[in-house]
């Protein structure tokens, strides 16, 4: 399934928006997280790591529940994101 099919089948035009511009973010997830890309690129780099996660527009994220890491954008970003719980589709 493509991209686009896949944040329509999941109503992604629903989900409540979040955006940044060029920073780090330091965070970490209390709860199961879906994020939808929607502008930008964000650098992911989880905690006590040197290695990173690179994330498109475009792409469908989940970041786990208790996961923490640093979030680094280098230029405007948006996401649609929704908090969700295990199990759930």
């Amino acid at each position: 399934m493509t991209k686009p099919k896949k944040a329509t089948t999941l109503n992604v035009s629903r989900w409540s928006v979040w955006k940044t511009g060029k920073c780090r973010l330091p965070w970490d997830w209390h709860v199961d997280q879906l994020v939808y890309i929607e502008e930008g690129e964000v650098r992911v780099v989880p905690e006590g790591s040197e290695r990173y996660m690179q994330f498109l527009a475009g792409d469908l994220v989940r970041y786990p529940k208790w996961f923490e890491a640093d979030l680094w954008f280098n230029a405007p970003y948006q996401e649609r994101y929704c908090f969700t719980a295990y199990g759930d589709d």
